[in-house]
């Protein structure tokens, strides 16, 4: 109210999932919120976003379902990168409405934003072709979660989002470190294999 004299309804804060910053927000600040989900389990989640090992899904969306609750909020929404053969499947489509239908038990309202990766050369993971996103959303919108699909700027020039997250990386190394820290590593998945299957270094 004291800054820039934006209406906190048209603020969203992004995150990857901090459960007690999340429940801090919610009692400090009526803004929308955006979280990173990006997997429908914690298997699969703990290696796209590793703030899972701590704060599993469930913790998650408990909190999620909480803010909606009293913000008096419309929806949460949810974030979802489309990574080729490693959450982009049928198979995730449907656990992701099955997650979803738990919690909407509880009266939690989402809406996905499909994202499609930007790739960069250090990640070792490229973009899921556009008809496989389509069909993804489509899993979702048929089981009535409001799905769109963002429209991705500035990656022919690698200047889209996380591309020059990317560039930085490597000029500080920090992938190596990170590399020499986790034995794990997302690879596309196998044609056949289980979508929770993943290759080990």
């Amino acid at each position: 109210d004291n800054a820039y004299g934006l209406s906190r309804r048209r603020v969203t804060v992004s995150t990857s999932g901090s459960v007690p910053a999340i429940d801090r927000l919610r009692d400090a600040c009526p803004v929308a919120l955006a979280v990173s989900l990006h997997a429908p389990n914690d298997a699969l989640r703990s290696e796209i976003v590793p703030i899972d090992r701590k704060l599993p899904i469930k913790e998650l969306l408990d909190a999620c379902w909480h803010y909606v609750e009293k913000q008096n909020a419309r929806n949460v929404s949810f974030e979802y990168v489309m990574l080729d053969g490693v959450n982009d499947t049928p198979a995730h489509a449907h656990a992701l409405v099955e997650l979803m239908r738990v919690h909407a038990a509880d009266g939690l309202r989402a809406k996905f934003n499909l994202i499609p990766f930007n790739p960069f050369a250090q990640s070792g993971l490229t973009r899921s072709p556009m008809p496989r996103v389509r069909e993804f959303g489509k899993i979702l919108n048929a089981a009535g979660l409001v799905t769109t699909v963002r429209k991705t700027r500035g990656d022919d020039i690698d200047a889209a989002c996380g591309q020059l997250a990317g560039d930085v990386q490597d000029r500080t190394r920090v992938h190596e470190r990170i590399v020499r820290q986790r034995t794990v590593v997302l690879h596309r998945v196998p044609p056949g294999a289980a979508p929770h299957e993943k290759a080990v270094s």
